[in-house]
This record gives structure tokens, C-alpha cells and sequence, in this order.
């Protein structure tokens, strides 16, 4: 028979079949063999293998679904059926093993047949026997195809996502039924087909063409989104600090296929996975208080922070002296690192985090500093605000520029033409100094001048004479550090990026080292 292969009878008339599945461990993957043992007895349906509360309860699940594809649901049968998810020392989680549990059951009481061979199943099941959409899809196609499988099949609402690989078949289903159908050649589900369309970003973000003033804001922060460097913005409320960090992301250039898979990936598997592709660079701006957790990542199932999930983007964290000081120093290593090892009792794992750090804040709690109103804060008021940005923090900000407020005869200016040709300007800079950073850094594992550690910086970055001569004074009347010493480099490189010079000159050197001055009282 053609599948006795897959579904053997043994000894006592007991019924074996398999299919296989998979557990998403964070961004990685395990193969789960899915089995199913049938024999003689009073019903019962057990699930054993480690099975969180979720996986158990897809008895009932399996059992309507079933029902409601037109066959005979396991409830109505007089058989023991024992379902394990091999290997039996991982954890398993979440409602993904619906389908396979569903499929390998059928399969052992031969009420469909097909080969399970080099195909992987994952999908939740509605009691009407529809797929629903699931989280983590991306990181699973990825594991398939690492792993020598033909055809995995996916929930229908997850296609879009499923695009960005090739390389592997990928079916969407849409329900219980139409799988079947389609596992035993009376229907055919096409499969995906992989594509990758830039996104058209025009419309997602405020851009600069609408911000009056601010030139020199605008020009600090077109220096941080083509190299990728962090940004501080400190003045007076009011006075469009946080308005000014949103219009970043609109000057950035949108992903790259590799990036948008990269970053398509962590959002999977976060709590609110996106319904398509994250074809444009996220901003992430999480409210002052947030837990150290939710920031850095973690958790029972280690999902990652909010520094992970502006991988590639824009990481915003408004009124910065207000967050925790756990939180604030938590970024210290993946500012430095550019990613994140969150360690639990479940386990470690690394998340990526090269983001863009940008922050605002008054200068004090009232807000009143540097305003001609006056200040009603305490001493000690001010020096628990001011703390919060400890010496190893700041370190790690190359451009910090002070926002003041604009003049009302700009802020009844119309927008004009120039200023929506300006700031398409701004945007073709950015890219293009991107596009040589790339150039720049082929043999590397970096991407940005931001990312350059000490060893890419001597051999990448090497500076005439006088740029260096310039570099040295200003460091000694700074008291740079070594790490503000490299990073002035880096921001200096950026600078000459945009100006798509070949060398740092001494006047990239001096714009760079006016942006390494903090706030002072």
C-alpha cells in the first residue's frame, strides 16, 4: 500500500504514523518530530514531550477541526491515541503543532495518505478547521530551508512575510481541508512566490520640509542617520526636541532585503508580530516607564527588547532622565557591542541591536533652565535629574546638539518648495553617504561607520597629518577619552561621507568635535 512506508501496523493493531514540526527557540529553530500511536481501549488522547498548557490543550482543537473537514473526529473513536513531539527534553510551546498533530493522526487511522518526507507543518487551528496566523513564521522558513526540507506549510495570513525567502516551497493554507485536499493531489495550493519591493517611504513619517528652524538640529541629525551615530537633543519644552527626533527616520533609506529579513525576523517574534515585511527602518519609542525587561529583552519565552526591536532603525527614548537607572545603564553594552545577550534560568540568547539611540530631555526636572522663566527646581532636585546621565552614557553619544526655540515668524512661514527640495536633498546625501560607508567596509561584518570598532578604524579610516594634528588638540582640550577619541573619528568620517570626500579633513574633524560636548549647568 503506498503508505504503509509512513503508517505501520504492528502487533495488537496499533496504528503509528509521524510528520514533522518545529519549535522556535528565540530566533532559532528546533526540528520536532510529530507521532502518532493509536491502539485498542477506552478513548483517551494524551500528548506527552514536554508540552506547555497550550500545546495540550490542542486535543480539543485537533478534535473540531477535524470534525469540521468532514472526518471522523478522534472524540467519537474508541482507540487510545498517544501524540509525542520528539525530542522529549525541549519545551514546547505555543499552538503551532496543531496541524502536524491533526495530519499525523489522520495519517495513522488512514483516513488520508501522503509522504511527510521533507515537508514541515506549522499552523494554529480554529474549531472550524481554518489556519490562523501565527507568530515566528520567518525565523521557522528559515530553519526548513537551513535544514534540507522541500515544502513547509504555512497558515495563509502568514504569506506575505513568508516572501522574503526563496530557495524553499512554501504553501500557504487556509484551512484544515484545504491541506488535505491538497496532500493527496485533488486540489493544488500554488506556492509562494518570493519577491522584495522597495518600500516608498514618502508617506510613513514627518519629513524636515515640515519643520520650521532648526537648521543646525537638522544638520546634526543628518550627520547621526548617515552614520548611524547616537543623538541627544536637550533645551527648553516646547521647543520640537522630540518632534525632530521622529523626522529622523524619514531622512533614513529604506532596508535592504537581507536587513528587512533581519529585522522582519525579531519583530516576528515579538508580541505583536507584524501582519507584512518591515520594509522601512523602525522607530521605537518606549515611555519612560518602561521595566529594565522590556527594554533589554527577556522574558519566559526571551523575546526581544525594545533596543532589539529598533535593530536597523531608530531607538527614541523621550524625557531620558525619567526612565529607571537600571534601564539607562542597561544600554551601556549594546551601544558599544551593537547587540544584546539576555540571559534567564530558560536560556541565552543574542539579539542584534544596532539602532540609533536618540534622546531628549529638558536640562531640568521643571524645565525652566535656559528659559527666561524661573527655575523652581531644588538643588538636589537637579542633581538626581542630572545624574542619570553618567559618564559612560554620555561617552557613548557622539552628536549632541542644543534645541532652542524657534522664532514666531518661522513658525507662520508657509512651507515652501525649497524646503521639501532641501530636505529631498538631505535624503540622497544620507543614502549615498551610506552607500560608500557599504562600499567602504565590503570585507568587514560592519555596515555603518558607527559600528567601526578600533582595529576597522586604523585600517578604514586613516587620516592626513593635519587631520590628525587637529584631532589631538582638540581631544587634549576636551579630556576625550580613548573611546571619545574614536568615536570623534567615526563622526568626523561620516561628515566627510556626506561631503563625498575621499579624506577626513581638519574641518570635518571640527565639526565632529563640536558635537562632543554635553549640556553643562
Amino acid at each position: 500500500m503506498y503508505y504503509s512506508k509512513y503508517v505501520k501496523k504492528e502487533t495488537g493493531s496499533t496504528l503509528h504514523a509521524y510528520t514533522y514540526s518545529t519549535q522556535r527557540v528565540s530566533l532559532a529553530a528546533r526540528t520536532v518530530r510529530v507521532e502518532a500511536d493509536i491502539s485498542p481501549g477506552i478513548h483517551s488522547f494524551s500528548i506527552i514531550g514536554l508540552p506547555d498548557k497550550a500545546v495540550d490543550e490542542a486535543r480539543e482543537r485537533v478534535s473540531a477541526a477535524i470534525k469540521h473537514a468532514g472526518l471522523v473526529s478522534p472524540k467519537r473513536q474508541n482507540h487510545k491515541v498517544v501524540v509525542s513531539l520528539a525530542p522529549g527534553d525541549l519545551k514546547k510551546t505555543g499552538t503551532l503543532f496543531d496541524v502536524p498533530i491533526a495530519l499525523t493522526y489522520l495519517l495513522a487511522m488512514k483516513n488520508i495518505r501522503c509522504n511527510p518526507e521533507k515537508k514541515m507543518f506549522v499552523g494554529e487551528l480554529a474549531l472550524d478547521g481554518s489556519i490562523q496566523q501565527t507568530q515566528g513564521i520567518l525565523p521557522i522558513v528559515q530553519h526548513a530551508k537551513k535544514n534540507s526540507f522541500e515544502e513547509v506549510y504555512i497558515p495563509a495570513g502568514n504569506t506575505e512575510e513568508a516572501t522574503l525567502i526563496d530557495g524553499i516551497h512554501i504553501i500557504p493554507c487556509k484551512s484544515l481541508q484545504e491541506l488535505i485536499a491538497h496532500l493527496q493531489s485533488e486540489t493544488s495550493i500554488p506556492p509562494v512566490v518570493p519577491s522584495y519591493v522597495p518600500a516608498d517611504r514618502t508617506h510613513h513619517y514627518i519629513g524636515f520640509e515640515y519643520i520650521k528652524g532648526q537648521e543646525s538640529v537638522k544638520r546634526a541629525l543628518t550627520v547621526a542617520g548617515a552614520g548611524g551615530h547616537n543623538v541627544a537633543l536637550y533645551g527648553p519644552p516646547g521647543t520640537g526636541k522630540t518632534l525632530l527626533a521622529k523626522a529622523l527616520i524619514s531622512i533614513l533609506p529604506p532596508l535592504t532585503k537581507d536587513e528587512c529579513v533581519e529585522v522582519t525576523a525579531l519583530h516576528s517574534i515579538s508580541h505583536n508580530a507584524p501582519s507584512a515585511p518591515m520594509k522601512v527602518p523602525p522607530f521605537r519609542s518606549p515611555h519612560h516607564t518602561s521595566s529594565y525587561a522590556s527594554i533589554t529583552g527577556g522574558g519566559a519565552a526571551l523575546r526581544p527588547g525594545e533596543i532589539s526591536l529598533a535593530h536597523r532603525g531608530v531607538l527614541f527614548l523621550d524625557e531620558f532622565p525619567e526612565f529607571d537607572r537600571r534601564v539607562i545603564e542597561s544600554l551601556r553594552e549594546p551601544l558599544e557591542e551593537h547587540a544584546i545577550t539576555v540571559t534567564r534560568a530558560s536560556g541565552s540568547v543574542s539579539f542584534p541591536a544596532s539602532c540609533i539611540l536618540a534622546i531628549a530631555f529638558n536640562l531640568c526636572p521643571c524645565g525652566n533652565t535656559g528659559t527666561d522663566r524661573m527655575c523652581s527646581c531644588s538643588p538636589s532636585a537637579k542633581a538626581s535629574y542630572r545624574r542619570k546621565l553618567t559618564g559612560p552614557i554620555t561617552d557613548r553619544i557622539d552628536v549632541w546638539v542644543s534645541v532652542e526655540a524657534s522664532g514666531f515668524d518661522d513658525l507662520e512661514k508657509k512651507q515652501a518648495p525649497q524646503n521639501t527640495e532641501q530636505s529631498h536633498a538631505v535624503k540622497i546625501a544620507v543614502r549615498k553617504a551610506r552607500e560608500m560607508q557599504i562600499k567602504r567596509y565590503t570585507d568587514t561584518h560592519i555596515h555603518l561607520n558607527s559600528e567601526a570598532d578600533a582595529r576597522i578604524i586604523e585600517s578604514h579610516l586613516a587620516m592626513p597629518p593635519e587631520s590628525v594634528s587637529v584631532l589631538q588638540s582638540a581631544a587634549t582640550k576636551l579630556s576625550l577619552s580613548p573611546r571619545g577619541y574614536h568615536r570623534t573619528i567615526k563622526c568626523a568620517r561620516t561628515i566627510a561621507d556626506l561631503a563625498e570626500s575621499t579624506n577626513i579633513l581638519p574641518d570635518h574633524i571640527l565639526e565632529a568635535v563640536t558635537y562632543r560636548t554635553p549640556p553643562v549647568e
